[in-house]
């Protein structure tokens, strides 16, 4: 039997999990752990620079390859910094462990130097934590917490380690389980039989269906099935924000993204039809605007592996618990199985209505030879780097700038924070992600507001060689604020100009970067080919943008799905 403390648990256990990399942050209650880190172990770690910054980049590593992130911090406001980065994970479905240390546990409830409850802190955006009060605790407790995270829906889990369980001088036999079950914890991944050949049915006798495919389908790597139902089917498809790359951007069939600030052809097939496919997403209020008024027509059927995203929000007629890529394959073996067929002349005069909405040309903007356009910024980007780059993004327009003018052709290409909007999340993300596939090109597309919130990873950067593009889109505002006060608040611009931005190009230099700024529109593309031919280097383009741009469409407040801002001056 091996015999190791409590810090050595923590190491062998990740090392037997197959785990590759931390990021993480070092503090009094887990020098243990990091000196166990630094005598004997395999695992990478990476040192930010702020602890958020280590939440966001596990999960952009999680979500460039599907593996579980894994963080390491110290207690108090090593953990509590974690808060943002772990609410932002739970809200996208993000699988990620937690390893934050505490104080010892005849401290704990004393208000101990650097002693938080994080188990409590933390409850509300967690799928599960664990507080290992004995060292033999630690096996079991990271096997759980890996197995839970990355399995059902998935979600961060905590595992919260006392300074003293830790303890190098205390040896106990260590024994890592081969697999783990849990009574309470069985989550479906089998959709019912019954239910699937009704959906089926029902699809086939459909006039106007529209498959709806969401983030669960790229977590469940269903991409490929989704694709070939659709096309089995004649379908159109549109995406979530989470969804992107579920469908092939470029696909003829995928109408584009939904929601607020979906396309217009994507909201009006939604709006119209008579039969939604719900694959993986949940009918949040960013997609369906006014429940009340949403898709009036349409019989749900929804499929979801969490049974309490089912009918939360929009009633299904056909609810399906079960995996998006075991339930998909259900599907299609019962359509063989009952030798469904569209209707091909309803799907042949469906399409004709959805390609006059296409005709609309919702994304088009017009150039200017003085200011440089967002849209053209991501259009340049989408054509220098052939469509195959990831994209990490921050929160606002440019987010949105990037998610409707890049179309992505494969899963794990966008990299988002989606349901929680979490600005600081780009650069720590693209990061996260250029660490998992170092061989693939990663972009964060950023604003002058967002980037500055987790701007010391330039660093990181430096010292892990991660040379990231950072595409910062300045506006000297914060973009998406000041559009909704210009819309709703009769043009009050109350505090989201940037007054005293600082000069970044020389920021990038002082952290040993490359800095480029590009004001002129003709300059912008041989600009982002000489960024993007820096291989190895970090390249910080600061490229400033009309200030003035607004993003469209957007959904009319408290309207149904199709009714919409198509610019400034037209609405429909």
């Amino acid at each position: 039997m091996e015999m190791l403390s409590g810090a050595e648990m923590v190491v062998r256990a990740l090392e037997d999990q197959g785990i590759e990399h931390i990021f993480g942050y070092p503090g009094g209650s887990v020098l243990d752990i990091y000196d166990a880190l630094f005598e004997n172990s395999k695992i990478e770690h990476v040192l930010v620079r702020h602890e958020q910054a280590a939440v966001h980049m596990a999960d952009g590593y999680t979500r460039a390859t599907g593996k579980v992130g894994t963080v390491l911090v110290t207690s108090g406001p090593g953990a509590t910094n974690c808060i943002t980065g772990i609410a932002t994970a739970y809200m996208d479905s993000i699988p990620m462990v937690i390893l934050s240390g505490q104080v010892p546990t005849n401290y704990i409830g004393d208000d101990a130097f650097q002693e938080t409850d994080m188990i409590g802190i933390s409850r509300p955006i967690v799928k599960h934590s664990f507080l290992c009060k004995k060292a033999t605790d630690i096996p079991l407790a990271i096997k759980k917490a890996y197995y839970i995270a990355a399995t059902g829906r998935p979600g961060p889990v905590v595992v919260d380690l006392p300074k003293d369980v830790q303890n190098p001088r205390e040896k106990h036999p260590y024994v890592y389980p081969s697999s783990v079950e849990m009574r309470s914890y069985n989550p479906t991944g089998v959709g019912h039989k019954g239910q699937i050949k009704k959906a089926m049915k029902a699809l086939a006798e459909a006039k106007r269906p529209v498959m709806y495919v969401g983030g669960g389908a790229v977590t469940a790597e269903a991409s490929a099935l989704v694709v070939q139902l659709a096309e089995m089917f004649n379908l159109p498809v549109t995406n979530t924000l989470m969804g992107l790359g579920s469908m092939p951007g470029t696909h003829k069939q995928f109408v584009g993204m939904l929601g607020m600030h979906g396309t217009y052809e994507a909201n009006k097939t939604m709006h119209n039809s008579d039969l939604i496919l719900a694959i993986g997403a949940r009918f949040d209020d960013r997609v369906t605007n006014n429940v009340a008024k949403f898709c009036p027509h349409a019989t749900i059927v929804h499929v979801d592996v969490d049974p309490t995203s089912i009918s939360k929000t929009i009633q299904a007629h056909i609810p399906i618990v079960g995996s998006a890529d075991t339930v998909l394959a259900q599907m299609l073996d019962a359509i063989r199985e009952l030798g469904l067929k569209p209707d091909s002349q309803a799907m042949s005069d469906w399409w004709t209505q959805i390609e006059q909405w296409r005709d609309r040309q919702c994304l088009r903007y017009e150039k200017s030879d003085k200011y440089i356009k967002p849209q053209q910024v991501i259009e340049s980007v989408y054509r220098i780097t052939k469509g195959e780059a990831m994209v990490s993004s921050d929160v606002g327009q440019h987010q949105m700038f990037a998610a409707l003018y890049y179309p992505f052709d494969k899963p794990r290409q966008w990299i988002n924070s989606g349901g929680l909007g979490t600005m600081g999340f780009g650069l720590p993300a693209a990061m996260g992600a250029k660490m998992a596939r170092p061989d693939a090109v990663s972009v964060c597309v950023t604003g002058d507001g967002s980037i500055q919130m987790n701007i010391q990873e330039l660093s990181t950067c430096m010292q892990y060689n991660i040379p990231v593009k950072i595409i910062s889109m300045n506006n000297q505002a914060l973009g998406m604020v000041k559009q909704w006060q210009k819309m709703f608040y009769e043009g009050r611009q109350s505090h989201s100009y940037m007054d005293s931005l600082p000069d970044f190009v020389k920021l990038a230099e002082a952290y040993g970067h490359v800095g480029m700024r590009v004001t002129d529109p003709a300059e912008l593309d041989a600009a982002l080919e000489k960024c993007f031919s820096l291989t190895d280097k970090l390249v910080f383009m600061d490229i400033q943008i009309d200030p003035e741009e607004h993003v469209y469409p957007m959904q009319i407040k408290t309207g149904a799905m199709d009714e919409m801002w198509l610019s400034k001056t037209e609405r429909t």
